[in-house]
């Protein structure tokens, strides 16, 4: 008789990882406490137009391809198909101190030289990248990839002691590189020195979003676990979690098999049957405000806008220490109409980099003021970025916090070196209890959508492999 798996939460890790288990045999159940599928990467609507939350690029989208070459692999080949990728003229254009570049840097910029020499030896590392977020740690076949890396960085194994090993490269472009690694929740210093590679990596093979936004990825993984028979119910929290039961505020569910890709603070505290502690050690959290605008941006904004602190070390410890900054990290997305979504209206993600705090912020609140005034200026606006604003929402830590990371940590508590980026298996299987798998942002810290999806894929795997 096949075992009944039950999958808790609906973002991308939970959606990859029910439909690959339903397809190999197993009923699927997948509950979502939310109204909608794939979590933080989420569509919301404002003034008739549809504006994608959380990520913004589509980065090694090799492991996607990878889901559904295992999906197809396991039975009846989908019809549905990975989502046309449209390729963005550059990673981002790049405001620091009194500098302006684009990635990748051209002849002509500050920087042109170093940065050629930096992207000409990482450029080659995608595949070896590749290897790690799609293969457990104990695969052998990983240790070819492994020493590729390590013969690039070294004994620095973290990204800013590799960094300050180049003597060669202007402190300046160390920064921009360096603060990359945010991407990962944490300072440099707690970040595998692979963080800095992928700034490269993207620079040189080009960045891609699916034509018609982000969550096209949700919306194609919720498709394929519809197909393989999974039973998707939304608007259903999770209440506890026991050996060979879920128990939701509808009803309860036999499991022989449970998949959490819920914050593992929030996993452990339905077991438990106790509120979870908030980590001492966790993860930064966003303001992300998200608006319609009555009129475009002036001619020559680009997609993708990084507004840098002046003084990053400043802005790392003040994240630790869980205030919010004196300056930020800002990325401001901006669409035209009729381009990556087709919207009638231009629209724009002003997304600030923000201390884990819990709270809940405004336009008018202290920083957030500050730091639009500031962001607008730089990015060459005569007024305000927000009078641009037709209709906004704005998504904080305290919004976070409803998805479970330690008030509103984006990928829960910080995790030791080893368990970053591709090093997630040991987080996501204790033999102690054996009918538990994690996945998620929380076990798979860092990378973002490459690592989660990579993480659900190779803990799907092995599920797979057990059952049968």
């Amino acid at each position: 008789m096949p075992r009944q798996v039950v999958v808790i939460g609906a973002g991308l890790s939970g959606l990859a990882s029910a439909a690959l288990i339903a397809k190999a045999g197993s009923p699927v159940i997948l509950l979502e406490a939310n109204s909608w599928i794939g979590g933080k990467s989420r569509r919301i609507e404002l003034g008739g137009q549809i504006i994608d939350t959380g990520p913004s690029l589509l980065t090694f989208p090799e492991v996607l391809g990878q889901i559904l070459e295992t999906y197809d692999n396991l039975g009846s080949k989908t019809k549905t198909q990975m989502p046309e990728l449209l390729s963005l003229a550059e990673v981002g254009k790049y405001f620091y101190k009194e500098h302006q570049v684009t990635l990748p840097i051209l002849e002509g910029q500050p920087f042109a030289e170093d940065w050629k020499k930096f992207e000409s030896s990482h450029s080659d590392l995608s595949a070896a990248i590749l290897k790690l977020l799609t293969s457990s740690p104990n695969d052998l076949s990983t240790l070819p990839a492994l020493g590729k890396l390590l013969k690039v960085y070294g004994v620095n194994l973290n990204a800013q002691s590799y960094i300050n090993s180049l003597s060669w490269m202007d402190k300046d472009l160390k920064e921009i590189i360096a603060i990359h690694t945010l991407n990962a929740g944490v300072a440099p210093k707690d970040t595998l020195a692979l963080f800095a590679t992928i700034t490269a990596i993207m620079a040189h093979e080009g960045i891609r979003v699916p034509k018609g936004g982000m969550n096209m990825i949700a919306q194609l993984l919720a498709k394929i676990a519809k197909e393989a028979g999974v039973e998707i119910r939304l608007n259903e929290p999770v209440t506890k979690i026991a050996q060979g039961l879920v128990t939701t505020t509808l009803g309860k569910y036999r499991a022989d098999i449970i998949v959490s890709s819920l914050d593992d603070a929030i996993t452990n505290s339905l077991i438990r049957e106790r509120p979870s502690k908030i980590a001492k050690r966790r993860s930064c959290s966003g303001v992300a405000i998200y608006a319609v605008l009555s009129k475009p941006l002036p001619e020559g904004t680009v997609t993708h806008s990084v507004v840098m602190p002046d003084d990053a070390n400043e802005l790392h410890k003040s994240l630790t220490s869980f205030r919010q900054p004196n300056q930020t990290m800002a990325f401001v997305n901006y669409y035209k109409p009729n381009d990556i979504y087709q919207n009638q209206k231009p629209t724009v993600g002003i997304l600030l980099t923000a201390a884990s705090d819990g709270k809940s912020y405004n336009l008018e609140s202290g920083w957030v003021r500050k730091e639009l005034d500031r962001i607008s200026k730089l990015i060459g606006l005569e007024q305000p970025i927000d009078a641009y604003f037709e209709e906004y929402k704005i998504l904080d830590p305290e919004y976070f916090g409803s998805f479970g990371g330690g008030n509103g940590a984006l990928y829960g508590a910080t995790k030791p070196l080893w368990q970053a980026g591709p090093f997630n298996v040991p987080a996501s299987h204790n033999p102690f209890r054996s009918w538990l798998y994690r996945v998620g942002a929380s076990t798979h810290p860092g990378g973002g959508m490459p690592a989660v999806l990579g993480g659900a894929l190779v803990t799907s795997k092995k599920i797979i492999s057990r059952l049968r």
